[in-house]
């Protein structure tokens, strides 16, 4: 074939119109990724004979005129903390390097074969998710494909490369305080940090259980909601997974946002954010027809709360390996793990009280808003090895306030999608699109306005031609 199919739409068109094989699909991604990967570093693991015997059977299943399902032929990728069958789950670690590999795929791996995802492999990340650049230590560095010498983000810096460099046209992440949103703003692509608890975390390695959210990113907004309602439904395997029925949201993009009650975050999301960013999110909310802007009171403190939180959890769920195997840690996350194992039990639990305040205060602006929007990032991608971003006057440390403007969201459970927007001549910053619990649909809904617009959309860099 000439070109490759770049959106997860055109795979699904392409194939079950008989254009293509999927046969054909899972070897043209595959090229692209041995032509790309050594500079990107999305990949750390191909399963190629996975995706190969995956597109087969797809082949055979439309040979014999049998039903296709919804993502039949699309190639796919997931953040390396996704247990798959015959690999070892690193979670970026190499203190993880000696467990087994996993017997079984982690339930979102196993509804994305259902619904005829070919598995193409597992993508780089910080190391145990403690961090947003993806700058590995033990399993190397990713790079922001619209400018290699720049960061990816991070945690799921791979995810957001691979889909910005249309080696996937769907990847899957996680997001505890920002790491599906902070990537997806970097990279140029769009990602869905969905309501806590709505999709199941079922065979996937841990790192703040209060926190973890599962996601996908892609190119467009319907290819986040084809991927998004394939993964949809409860799992008793995670206790945090809500019993809520399946709220499918593809046919729903096109119901617009006439009506929506629109507001822009201020106070916070104004003081921590670049003129890029400020740029987007005032664009975007024009762009909706956003009348108000809002303060959320405390979020300075939701984000103090959520670092506790993240610390102490974090540090205690690695406090055996801590004690046992320190050289064995990232370098970059180890002295922060650790710090973590002593936070006082007195702070945690003023943090978790914290968190049920400020979550009555989001709720209560949902009383008066279906969409809140800000920015996701306070910058634009930093090079690699950058110590420190600027935001006006001030100078942050790097690494720890890329997610700055997204912690205070996931401490709450939020649902937010990000769409990447453009500054004229300049690197691509998103917007976070913020819905009160369970209401993905609005987020997706806004995503897709602002497509139609010409606003946000994920610029092809040629990798995928």
């Amino acid at each position: 074939m000439n070109s490759y199919p770049v959106t997860a739409h055109a795979c699904v068109q392409a194939f079950s119109s008989g254009q293509v094989s999927a046969q054909e699909l899972a070897a043209a991604a595959l090229e692209r990724i041995a032509a790309h990967n050594p500079l990107l570093h999305a990949f750390v693991e191909i399963t190629s004979n996975r995706a190969l015997a995956e597109a087969d059977v797809l082949d055979r299943k439309r040979q014999h005129g049998e039903a296709l399902p919804m993502l039949a032929a699309v190639p796919y990728a997931v953040k390396n903390l996704f247990d798959v069958a015959g690999v070892t789950t690193l979670a970026g670690a190499r203190v993880l390097s000696r467990n087994p590999v996993a017997a079984r795929d982690a339930v979102l791996v196993e509804r994305m074969h259902a619904a005829g995802g070919l598995l193409l492999g597992t993508l780089n990340m910080d190391a145990l998710a403690y961090g947003f650049t993806t700058e590995n230590t033990h399993y190397g560095v990713t790079r922001n494909p619209h400018d290699p010498l720049r960061s990816a983000g991070g945690s799921s810096g791979g995810t957001g490369a691979a889909v910005a460099a249309g080696l996937v046209p769907i990847g899957l992440g996680s997001d505890t305080n920002g790491s599906i949103r902070v990537p997806s703003s970097l990279c140029g692509v769009f990602g869905l940090k969905p309501t806590y608890g709505r999709l199941p975390r079922t065979g996937t390695f841990p790192f703040v259980a209060s926190f973890d959210h599962l996601g996908p990113l892609a190119g467009n907004a319907e290819d986040l909601s084809l991927a998004y309602d394939a993964m949809q439904g409860h799992d008793p395997g995670d206790s945090a997974c809500a019993q809520r029925p399946v709220a499918k949201v593809q046919n729903t993009l096109r119901n617009g946002i006439e009506g929506l009650r629109v507001a822009r975050l201020s106070g916070y999301f104004d003081d921590n954010a670049g003129l890029e960013a400020r740029w987007a999110a005032t664009t975007a909310a024009a762009a909706l027809g956003a009348r108000d802007e809002v303060e959320l009171v405390g979020t300075d403190k939701a984000r103090a709360a959520a670092f506790v939180i993240t610390a102490s959890e974090g540090g205690a769920l690695h406090l055996n390996n801590l004690r046992e195997r320190p050289q064995e840690f990232e370098p970059l996350s180890v002295d922060r793990l650790t710090a973590g194992t002593l936070v006082p039990a007195s702070w945690y639990q003023h943090a978790q009280r914290y968190r049920r305040l400020y979550l009555e205060r989001v709720l209560a602006l949902f009383e008066h808003y279906d969409l809140l929007i800000a920015p996701a990032t306070p910058v634009t991608a930093p090079l690699l090895g950058q110590q420190n971003i600027d935001i006006g006057a001030r100078q942050l440390p790097t690494r720890p306030n890329l997610g700055l403007l997204t912690q205070p969201i996931s401490f709450v459970g939020m649902p937010v999608v990000v769409a990447p927007l453009w500054p004229e001549g300049g690197l691509p910053i998103g917007v976070q699109l913020i819905a009160a619990p369970w209401r993905e649909d609005i987020c997706l809904r806004a995503a897709w306005a602002l497509q139609e617009q010409g606003l946000a959309y994920s610029r092809n860099i040629g990798y995928a031609s």
